[in-house]
């Protein structure tokens, strides 16, 4: 796992908007061979979705090619609804880039068969063969997604009852008030999000750094989802320095020297244009051949 910190929030979503354009220009898609992209919501990703709305009108970077997967919905909610992930996803990145809305994929929480709407996200995932990079971001008690403590480290698209203190966080979108919030929402399992074929998490600030010691320094536990970072052959986790407040200073110093070391090599390669798949692939749950809009 790389860890790469950064001295603040503007430098992360500089160097994870960064690391997303140059994923995708390596990737070199067309349409036929899509760039799939996983998504967050939340505070973490705001940044580098101005980041890589900046580089579209520069002309730098275009998702005309690019397919989109957010990792989750609150239930009950109208699309339309200013606290949806639907209105989040089109307000601060959809509609300031070039990207086709039909090749973008939320999650539906007023679908009339919950359980079969995530079975069908599932099955589209896999009908574009997978995620080839999923982003993240994590809530202060290391949850990945709506996958809160105690959620299967196997788990799939599913159905999720919202803990309390989750409720309480997000009741800062509904004015204060704990009884506007959604108690339900559908959410990718971590085994959807550990398919991916490269994982990136987004870390930052004090309030955070507790999770971010039980992903680096601890083992792999289902009360910290996010530690299952760990096991991914391709994952990195991009942090600010208030992140790293309770990791050792000899485990800030490692990751740190070896980003010096990787600094010194000018033709130190991109990542691969195509990863292996997750256990689930390799178990047969997804197809790995792209398929044209042919077939």
């Amino acid at each position: 796992m790389r860890l790469v910190i950064l001295p603040n929030y503007d430098a992360v979503s500089d160097w994870v908007a960064d690391y997303v354009r140059r994923r995708v220009l390596d990737f070199a898609p067309s349409a036929k061979r899509p760039f799939v992209l996983g998504l967050p919501t939340g505070g973490s990703p705001l940044g580098t979705y101005r980041r890589l709305a900046e580089f579209y009108r520069r002309g730098e970077l275009s998702f005309k090619h690019v397919v989109t997967f957010n990792m989750d919905e609150y239930v009950g909610l109208p699309p339309d609804h200013p606290e949806s992930y639907h209105s989040y996803m089109e307000k601060h990145f959809f509609s300031r880039v070039d990207i086709d809305r039909r090749r973008t994929h939320v999650l539906d929480g007023n679908a009339a068969d919950l359980n079969e709407e995530c079975r069908r996200y599932e099955e589209r995932i896999a009908a574009v063969g997978g995620i080839e990079l999923f982003l993240g971001g994590i809530g202060p008690d290391g949850h990945i997604a709506f996958n809160e403590p105690g959620s299967s480290l196997a788990s799939r698209t599913r159905v999720k009852t919202l803990a309390y203190d989750t409720i309480v966080a997000n009741s800062r979108f509904f004015g204060g008030d704990v009884d506007q919030v959604p108690k339900l929402a559908l959410t990718i399992g971590v085994g959807t999000f550990m398919d991916a074929r490269e994982v990136l998490i987004i870390i930052s600030g004090l309030a955070k750094a507790h999770a971010l010691y039980n992903a680096i320094e601890c083992g792999v536990n289902h009360m910290w989802t996010v530690s299952m970072v760990q096991m991914h052959p391709h994952a990195t986790i991009v942090c600010d320095e208030d992140a790293t407040a309770e990791l050792r200073v000899r485990t800030v110093n490692y990751f740190k020297g070896i980003e010096k070391m990787l600094a010194r090599q000018p033709t130190y390669p991109m990542a691969p244009k195509s990863f292996p798949l997750g256990p689930a692939a390799r178990a047969g749950r997804i197809n790995t051949r792209r398929r044209s809009r042919s077939e």
